[in-house]
């Protein structure tokens, strides 16, 4: 790891944002200074039928995921249609217009380079079996979407989405990565009643962070390990979304250490590696 690159501490203040899916428009919930986060933003676009925004992203690149609804964005020339979970890679130093009735996610990071402009189909990856895949046990199974992983050139930014079996845990056996990549968690498609708790840790006697969550809440992950499960008769489901420490080089999903006293049967990370 860089030594420039501090990690944060974990506190409740500095790691959980509630309800970012309250406000129409675009907002900014997650930033290096308002959060735990070094290099991690993430926000919120959300239109109704007939609305249009433009914002630049300046120095950042930019990923965006269809959550609900149907957008049309437009930049370098180009507009693409994104469904519920199709993505789109966008370099920094570009101009963006979203359209349409929609729910974005909005995940950014600073970066030097320029990477190439990519659009990202759920569909497509839903066929690639390093890119989704069931993986887990018998009270920890669960789908993993890779969107921004190996399949896209990027500086910094990785994601995807992980839907659970009713009431049980995922990101489970429990791993961390703070040495490589930050992340946070956005909680999607878990209609009330349903919730779950989230768990951030360096040590599972004193953890840093127990926490309920509901859809539209955030948790971040500076550091430590991070398992969560879902209630009884409901399922957690998640926008997990991660930040490399070193642009390009620490930029690589699947490598974790796993928590030692459950390490024997692997990370369940393996297939995105083939």
């Amino acid at each position: 790891m860089s030594e420039a690159v501090k990690l944060k501490e974990i506190t409740p203040e500095t790691c959980v944002v509630l309800g970012t899916d309250k406000k129409k428009g675009r907002n900014i919930s997650v930033t290096p200074q308002n959060t735990a986060s070094n290099f991690l933003h993430y926000g919120r676009i959300i239109l109704d039928a007939g609305e249009s925004l433009s914002f630049e992203n300046e120095t950042h690149e930019t990923g965006l995921v269809c959550l609900k609804g149907t957008a049309a964005v437009s930049t370098h020339d180009q507009t693409f249609t994104l469904n519920q979970y199709d993505a789109l890679y966008i370099p920094r130093d570009s101009k963006i217009e979203v359209t349409g009735e929609c729910d974005l996610a909005e995940i950014s990071a600073e970066v030097e380079n320029q990477y190439p402009l990519q659009y990202i189909s759920f569909a497509e990856v839903k066929k690639n079996g390093s890119l989704s895949f069931d993986t887990g046990g018998p009270t920890t199974s669960r789908n993993l979407n890779i969107l921004f992983g190996k399949n896209v050139e990027a500086g910094r930014i990785l994601a995807g989405v992980t839907f659970s079996k009713e009431g049980h845990w995922t990101s489970y056996p429990p791993h961390e990565h703070a040495s490589m990549l930050e992340e946070a968690y956005l909680y999607i498609d878990m209609p009330a009643p349903n919730f779950g708790i989230q768990l951030v840790y360096t040590d599972l006697h004193k953890p840093e962070l127990a926490q309920i969550v509901h859809e539209g809440d955030v948790v971040l992950m500076p550091k430590g390990y991070h398992p969560n499960v879902a209630c009884p008769n409901g399922s957690i489901n998640f926008l997990w979304m991660m930040a490399a420490n070193r642009e390009g080089i620490d930029r690589q999903f699947g490598v974790v250490n796993v928590q030692p006293e459950f390490a024997e049967n692997g990370s369940g990370l393996e297939a995105s590696r083939k």
